[in-house]
């Protein structure tokens, strides 16, 4: 019997081991059923309040169990005890307007989509959303009792402290790898990769071993997608920190990208590959300091060594690449060119590597050009900051915006129900609503199924013990254990299972509150129902399709954007305005369609709109912007004008680009796979076409220009070539091309 017994013990671990690597879910479950219980017992039998063991029981449940909170067990804590303060406004609002239910209602509107629509500040924010809708739904049902708001805030305050102590001192968990980590992890690979570029440009590399780094940075650039990545994970606040860190994943694709493509080309004869060369792996010592400066307690990463390597490799000579007869070396030019794109990438990276790790602006920030906008928000108010991401979604087009919206609706309408039918433990309608509903009317109808099969299970379960077995003893020692199974093997085994051990749970609590009977289980079961029905109903009516339209719609208002952005780069460089107001709209544009991918990416796959390769859409506008601000910055407004036939020329390439960008976007709108029917430009071709007129420029800046202007719109034809990923491109294959 013992022995039957081991073997039983030993099986449920290693599966409970398989199920939860590294009992992540079981020990929250022990955490909260801990301090739950203790809050609740503590409450109800220590103090005789039933007041305050409700809100103390639920305070904990709400930030345990429907808190999604990042980081470790310390910084989960902090955000637990910080959040407190609006805990506590939206129970007082809550009470105050249980009196009627119109009032309830309209504050539920409000505060649902308040709430809500505050998880666009970041990780924080939205993993607080569901437990702080809970505070409000608790206490704007009947009675009205304003005079147990001491009871109530007192309550729930403990409960929300209790659980923060135990998440540092109760069996706590692991500390999650940061995203910091990730992205040092990358610049690792990208540094192994820009070696052996540097080495591929003198030609004194196997090709296989370029493939083989390649892939690797390939992958380590991949996985620091943000929508890969569960909401509390992805570094999207609004405050300096997190806003680096994207401008880091950012600089890292197209950094990825453009070494790639300098390094599947033919070097051209002469010293130049020698100075490209150094400038390279210059770019590589860089970007490991900046990986090193992205984890914690390393220095920050300098600037110094880089814009050195930068400053000799203009100043080498000669500036403009000749031939004994004096034809100009259009290959050397071009290389020249996409080396210097490369060192200003990394530039970017590390600039941005030094806002994350918190480095004091020193000198070689103040030369920052068009990023030290990073450094100016470390001078803004925070409120500023957040205010201008809030305001960047506050339009129907943003996919936060309709899923905040959907949701408060939704709530106010459950809220109405349960008030206009006097329902018993009416805001089980409106905990059913926001359990159900989902961003698209097929996974709210598909989440419905398990809550009712599961609720109809624990009801029939609690029902037949009250019938049986009606004691109170039996409630007081089963609800520790239904709180274990409510909070681990319902998680464990799926929704349904989740559902019935919390009917059960809900159940016990209630039956020591105040004798219920049947009545409980029946209660939980309408309420089920009628708040599944509301969420059913929310979903058909408002954006029954979820994120994808949204999604298709911004995406192409990215491509345009990004379009007009290139055109403005080649009009300001042939003597008009920069063009600010276009890279704005570019940004916001993207800011929206990047949201619009992060929900889409949640949502049941769609078979048409899955077609199109949705990261290489958002790409080639990220590409465009980040591309559009380095070359405004190393080549300044009216560098070329008053050349008509480099005006000329590049009119022509960008006028095809811009075609083709505005080609995707319309094609994208449909859910058609993007074919933008651009053929890749290349440096040497495009101003191969021009070379008889190169040499009248003498040996003066322009030339470098016109080669960086022609690298960045090459850069982007690339990025609307990857719509449809292509093979990768072996070096031995390319050198049969045509050069950058």
């Amino acid at each position: 019997m013992r022995r039957g017994s081991s073997v039983l013990g030993t099986g449920l671990l290693a599966w409970v081991r398989h199920r939860d690597p590294g009992y992540v879910v079981l020990r929250r479950a022990v955490r909260l059923t801990l301090v739950a219980s203790a809050v609740f017992y503590g409450g109800r039998y220590g103090v005789g309040d039933a007041t305050l063991a409700t809100y103390g029981l639920f305070g904990a449940i709400a930030m345990g169990a429907f808190a999604q909170v990042p980081g470790s067990a310390r910084k989960r804590a902090g955000i637990l005890v910080a959040a407190l303060p609006v805990a506590w406004s939206l129970v007082v609002a809550g009470t105050l307007l249980a009196g009627n239910t119109w009032a309830a209602t309209a504050g539920m509107l409000v505060i649902g989509f308040a709430v809500a629509f505050a998880g666009v500040g970041g990780p924080r924010l939205i993993g607080l959303v569901g437990a702080l809708q809970l505070f409000y739904i608790l206490a704007c049902f009947p009675p009205y009792q304003p005079e147990t708001l001491p009871q109530r805030l007192i309550g729930m305050t403990l409960g929300v402290v209790l659980l923060a102590a135990a998440e540092m001192l109760v069996w706590p968990d692991p500390p999650p790898v940061p995203y910091r980590q990730r992205l040092a992890d990358a610049a690792d690979h990208l540094a192994v990769f820009l070696d052996l570029t540097a080495a591929t440009v003198c030609g004194q590399r196997d090709p296989h071993e370029w493939e083989a780094g390649h892939a690797a940075a390939s992958e380590a650039v991949a996985r620091l997608r943000l929508a890969d990545l569960p909401p509390e994970q992805r570094p999207t606040a609004a405050d300096v920190e997190d806003r680096a860190l994207r401008a880091c994943v950012a600089s890292m694709q197209v950094l990825l990208i453009k070494t790639a493509r300098l390094a599947a080309k033919t070097p051209p004869p002469g010293p130049s590959p020698d100075v490209a060369a150094r400038l390279l792996t210059g770019c590589a010592g860089t970007t490991r300091a900046a990986g090193r400066a992205l984890r914690h307690g390393a220095p920050a990463v300098t600037l110094d060594g880089l814009d050195a390597l930068i400053a000799a490799s203009e100043r080498a000579e000669p500036r403009v690449p000749t031939a004994r007869d004096g034809t100009v070396l259009v290959p050397q030019l071009c290389l020249d060119a996409a080396t210097l794109s490369v060192a200003e990438q990394v530039r970017i990276l590390a600039i941005s590597a030094r806002v994350a790790a918190g480095a004091p602006a020193g000198r070689e920030d103040a030369a920052a050009g068009a990023y030290q906008d990073l450094f100016a928000n470390r001078r803004r108010d925070p409120w500023t900051l957040y205010w201008q991401q809030f305001r960047a979604h506050l339009t129907i087009r943003s996919a936060p915006f309709q899923s905040a919206l959907r949701l408060a609706v939704a709530l106010a309408v459950a809220r109405a129900v349960a008030g206009a039918l006097s329902l018993m433990h009416g805001f089980w309608v409106l905990l059913a609503t926001l359990t159900v509903l989902r961003t698209s009317a097929v996974d709210t109808r598909t989440a419905l199924r398990p809550a009712v099969l599961g609720t109809i299970a624990g009801a029939v379960a609690s029902g037949l013990l009250m019938l049986f077995a009606n004691r109170s003893i039996i409630y007081v020692v089963a609800l520790p254990v239904t709180m274990v199974l409510a909070f681990t093997v319902g998680r464990l085994l799926g929704p349904a299972w989740a559902q019935a051990a919390f009917t059960l749970l809900l159940t016990f609590v209630f039956a020591q509150l105040a004798p219920g009977g049947l009545q409980l289980a029946e209660a939980r079961l309408v309420n089920v129902l009628l708040g599944g029905a509301v969420g059913v109903l929310a979903g058909v009516l408002m954006w029954p399709r979820g994120t994808r339209r949204e999604l298709r719609h911004n995406a192409a208002a990215a491509l345009r954007a990004s379009g007009e952005v290139v055109v403005g780069v080649v009009e300001a460089a042939l003597g008009g305005e920069r063009p600010d107001g276009a890279l704005e709209r570019g940004r916001r544009a993207v800011v929206l369609a990047d949201a619009s991918y992060a929900q889409y990416h949640g949502e049941r796959p769609d078979p048409r709109t899955s077609r199109v390769d949705w990261p290489s859409v958002l790409a080639a506008g990220h590409h465009a912007l980040q591309g559009a601000e380095s070359t405004l910055y190393r080549n300044p407004p009216g560098c070329l004008a008053g050349w008509p036939e480099a005006a000329a020329q590049l009119r022509g390439v960008v006028g095809r680009l811009r075609s083709a960008y505005d080609r995707a976007a319309e094609q994208v709108v449909r859910g058609d796979v993007p074919e933008p029917g651009l053929t890749p430009v290349h440096c040497v071709d495009e101003l191969g076409a021009i070379r008889p007129i190169l040499g009248e420029r003498g040996r003066g800046p322009s030339m470098r220009h016109l080669a960086e202007i022609q690298m960045f719109l090459a850069n982007c034809t690339d990025g609307l070539t990857r719509l449809r990923p292509p093979a990768p491109l072996r070096p031995e294959v390319a050198r049969r091309g045509s050069g950058p």
